[in-house]
């Protein structure tokens, strides 16, 4: 598994298997954030499959599809209601960008613009290209 930690509460991952789920949930993970669509993998890591491993693993489980270039504001929203809060959450999509996204997207006008995009560059995540969407939610937060 590739983590990526980007916050002391988050970390976010590539896709992850279902035999991965006992040893995240024993490293402490709570909860499991799944950011990639149905339509882009097989049955045999669909959401209903990781629901169950996550289940099974004591995890708390979330299916949030995030399709490329398909960003909403109850997406944002609910990505910020699963991830909130101390319990160790663990998030993946095909890369781990679109989860590194709409978390930067959360902490739009939380945290100055810059330490997002460096927090991101520093997972190796580059998010210069979403800077004017991060300026613009903050600026209505403020």
């Amino acid at each position: 598994m590739d983590l990526r930690q980007l916050s002391p509460t988050l970390a976010v991952s590539p896709q992850i298997q279902p035999q991965d789920l006992p040893a995240l949930a024993q490293a402490g993970f709570k909860v499991l954030v799944n950011n990639r669509p149905d339509d882009e993998v097989g049955p045999e890591i669909d959401h209903d499959v990781m629901a169950q491993a996550a289940a099974d693993a004591g995890m708390r489980y979330h299916y949030l599809p995030f399709h490329p270039g398909q960003i909403t504001p109850q997406l944002i929203a609910e990505f910020g209601e699963a991830t909130a809060g101390q319990a160790p959450v663990i998030a993946y999509c095909r890369s781990g960008n679109r989860c590194t996204v709409l978390w930067a997207l959360n902490q739009a006008g939380r945290m100055p613009e810059e330490e997002i995009l460096q927090t991101a560059d520093q997972a190796g995540y580059d998010l210069t290209g979403i800077r004017p969407l991060i300026a613009s939610l903050a600026s209505r937060k403020a």
